[in-house]
């Protein structure tokens, strides 16, 4: 479970757990990283009185998203077509805190759109309709799926084709999926560091190539594969100015001039 910053795909909070692990009790690790500044969107699986609760006390805007069942009464219709609602409390809450939270809930459809549900509807803790209007909140609710693509980024290119995560214990699983989880930061990190310095003008970092980024990074540092975990050897003693031939594997080597490389790298 992870949030991540749709301007640059990077994942700035994440938890892990085993496969009985459902992921709102996830979500309920993951809300404390939101900070005042933010607007969190996420999905109809997580609209609960306790998880919004627990979101809206950090002081993050919240556009979620309701399921076709959830109860919203209508308590008063605002002129852009939203309307004034509730969450209330019921037997599956855990929150010692019964009192109703005041939202605001927009509806909309999807005319002409291929498998596009019958009725959308966002709940927000946004109330002022002119600080955030309805159509404006509709357009943005369907930002959410970046975080589809930046879970591919980390699952699927930059983990690699066909392979799966070498480790045989749940320890060494989680230390290795945090390990790719800092390679995909350091990479939207970088990525937006080229897209602010590009010129003529700075550019969106979404119009950048994580595959691309991928594969200039690993012909930088494919050197590095010759260093097992542990570090280096420990050199042994030699006579001056000969290096035994492991040694010598791992000196750097003298830089050459690029082949074939990527105008833009």
């Amino acid at each position: 479970m992870a949030l991540v910053e749709n301007g640059t795909h990077a994942l700035c909070g994440a938890q892990l757990g085993d496969s009985r692990t459902h992921e709102v009790r996830l979500a309920a690790a993951v809300v404390p990283a939101l900070t005042g500044e933010m607007l969190c969107l996420a999905d109809r699986g997580f609209l609960g009185y306790d998880l919004f609760q627990q979101a809206s006390a950090t002081g993050a805007a919240l556009v979620w998203r309701a399921k076709v069942i959830q109860q919203l009464p209508v308590l008063e219709q605002f002129p852009d077509g939203s309307y004034r609602s509730e969450l209330r409390w019921n037997s599956h809450c855990r929150s010692p805190d019964r009192t109703p939270i005041p939202v605001r809930v927009v509806a909309y459809t999807l005319p002409g759109m291929v498998d596009a549900a019958v009725v959308y509807r966002l709940v927000t803790n946004i109330l002022d309709a002119a600080r955030a209007p309805a159509v404006d909140l509709a357009r943005l609710y369907h930002e959410r799926w970046e975080i589809e693509t930046a879970f591919d980024e980390f699952k699927t290119h930059l983990r690699g084709g066909q392979r799966v995560l070498r480790s045989k214990t749940s320890a060494l699983v989680q230390q290795e999926a945090w390990g790719f989880l800092l390679a995909h930061f350091a990479l939207r990190a970088l990525m937006h560091e080229a897209a602010l310095g590009a010129l003529p003008r700075a550019r969106d970092p979404d119009t950048l190539s994580f595959v691309h980024v991928v594969r200039v990074t690993r012909r930088t540092l494919s050197h590095l594969a010759a260093i097992p975990p542990s570090g280096p050897p420990p050199l042994a003693r030699r006579a001056p100015g000969r290096a035994p031939r492991g040694d010598r594997e791992l000196q750097p080597r003298a830089p050459r001039a690029a082949r074939r490389q990527a105008q833009d790298e």
